[in-house]
């Protein structure tokens, strides 16, 4: 008999075999009689800091049947079985053809290849050796990569990042990529604690792994092979160009580009490919040291192994602005992200461990279409260049990325020299007024904020923050509208995935939307080749 067992909790100190005793207790059993014991769910209460428990949820398989009506924490557990994959019998003579290797094309390719459709992956960036070689240059030496870096390559954005698995979407497909992570060398506790996370230095092995297994079920990964067109008959794709000169002969393409994908944008403006601009926020990221995160969550200043270092996620409501943290990386740094030359974007990285001496997170602000200059379709992609370029300027035209402390920017004074913080940024740092970095409407919100953000954090508002300029890649500036059919409005075979299209926010929401794409193609077509 199988049984799901809730709100089993614990100390940070107690072990496996408690919670094994206590769910026996729960049940009433002596513990022999439990013939399994899988924790599916575990988080973190700390609302009576510095006490915290853990609260755990369980899948018990005992060797007798146990009742159940008087616990209310006790179910019976009802397996469901994934619905099975309904197949298409359009013929289809061409391979699919995936553009970009992020979570949303990786995922697309992987569920492609899972089912015989040997897809072909054209990536504008390197392999995960050389990406990686290529940062680190960037990084030390200020030599930039417009088509590998943080933005693009292997794994896309999200290699370079703290690998958080958090969603706010429910849907079925989650399961799946925590396995297929999992599966690919993840740790097996993303697949059960409240807040997964992998971490960049296991990602990038993970992402090597995924790849691997496509190319062993029959697809083929071409990388520094950039979109450089799409050939369309009668609105229909037929295939494509890679690099101006390579071509591929397709009926189906799955545009998994990434946020910040600008020229392919600016490609698929002109033929005709339908755009919309989209709300998204921009602002800085604001370091302060660990122990101060530590214990305004956890209620002590040192790491709790169980625990971890801690996190905050904060929102704050300014007039019709929205001033919220995103991408908070608990012990990690903050990097240069930069994908295009003569700009500043920062972004937060950390490791498995978390281990660095600061707490970093984007502190951003919401806009919308009304701010952009004009109703150009990519007007907020040129609104977030604009900021980015600016940045460069003020902090001195040499990839120094601009940095203010906290208690300066508020009461507009220059910052001379660091304080308790020390900044963790991957390139170089000049002293800036973050002000001129950013438009008016972005910077007094931000600074209203946080006096409310360090009531709900405490020391959140210390003076000696520092805050690194400029982050604007939250999101994607646009959505390319899809039909019900999942492809972009007026075009047959154009499949637009993932974050760059406007239809997801992190990595687990992008690989879903992938995995959707998978789908439908899988539902429409059956491969001939």
């Amino acid at each position: 008999m199988k049984l799901v067992i809730n709100n089993i909790r614990t100390s940070v100190d107690d072990d496996f075999e408690y919670i094994k005793h206590q769910a026996a207790k729960k049940i009433k059993i002596a513990i022999n009689e439990i013939k399994s014991i899988k924790i599916t769910k575990e988080s973190i209460d700390a609302r009576r800091k510095p006490n915290i428990t853990l609260v755990y949820t369980v899948l018990v398989e005992t060797y007798s049947r146990v009742k159940t009506s008087s616990n209310s924490d006790i179910t019976v557990f009802d397996e469901i079985p994934s619905p099975p994959l309904s197949r298409g019998n359009i013929p289809l003579d061409k391979k699919p053809v995936i553009v970009g290797f992020g979570p949303a094309g990786m995922f697309a390719a992987l569920i492609l290849a899972q089912n015989g459709y040997k897809p072909i992956v054209i990536e504008r960036g390197e392999s995960m050796k050389k990406r990686t070689e290529l940062v680190d240059l960037f990084w030390k030496e200020n030599k930039l990569s417009e088509e590998t870096n943080v933005q693009f390559g292997e794994g896309g954005a999200g290699t370079f990042s703290d690998g958080k698995l958090t969603t706010r979407i429910n849907d079925r497909r989650c399961n799946k990529v925590l396995e297929e992570f999992f599966n690919n060398g993840a740790h097996e506790e993303i697949l059960y604690k409240n807040k997964p996370h992998i971490g960049t230095d296991v990602l990038k092995n993970v992402v090597v792994s995924m790849r691997k297994r496509i190319e062993e079920l029959g697809g083929t990964i071409l990388f520094n092979s950039k979109l450089t067109d799409i050939d369309f008959k009668s609105s229909s794709v037929q295939g494509i160009k890679y690099n101006d000169t390579q071509t591929i002969d397709t009926n189906i393409v799955v545009l998994s580009i990434g946020h910040s994908a600008r020229d392919t944008f600016e490609m698929l403006l002109s033929k005709d490919i339908q755009f919309i601009q989209k709300p998204f926020s921009i602002g800085v990221r604001i370091e302060h040291p660990q122990e101060i995160i530590n214990m305004a969550q956890f209620g002590q200043p040192h790491v709790i192994p169980k625990l971890g270092p801690a996190d905050y996620q904060l929102f704050q409501k300014i007039g019709n602005r929205t001033v919220y943290s995103f991408c908070m990386c608990p012990g990690g740094i903050v990097v240069a992200s930069a994908s295009e030359h003569e700009s500043i974007v920062t972004n937060g990285m950390s490791e498995y461990k978390r281990d660095r001496d600061n707490a970093n997170s984007a502190l951003v602000v919401s806009v919308e279409p009304g701010d952009f200059e004009g109703s150009h379709p990519l007007a907020g992609m040129y609104f977030q260049r604009k900021w980015e370029r600016l940045a460069y300027e003020i902090a001195g035209c040499n990839y120094s990325a601009p940095v203010q402390l906290l208690g300066d920017f508020i009461n507009g004074s220059s910052s001379k020299a660091f304080g308790v913080v020390k900044p963790s940024y991957t390139g170089n740092t000049a002293f800036c007024d973050i002000n001129r970095c950013l438009p008016g409407f972005v910077t007094s919100p931000m600074k209203e904020s946080i006096n409310a953000l360090d009531k709900k954090v405490s020391g959140f508002g210390m003076a000696d923050a520092i805050l690194t300029g400029v982050e604007t890649r939250t999101s994607s500036p646009v959505r390319i509208p899809r039909s019900d059919s999942l492809e972009a409005i007026g075009f047959k075979g154009l499949y637009p995935a993932g974050e760059g299209a406007g239809y997801a926010g992190g990595i687990v929401s992008a690989a879903v939307d992938g995995i959707r794409i998978a789908e439908e193609i899988i539902g429409k077509y059956i491969p001939q080749y």
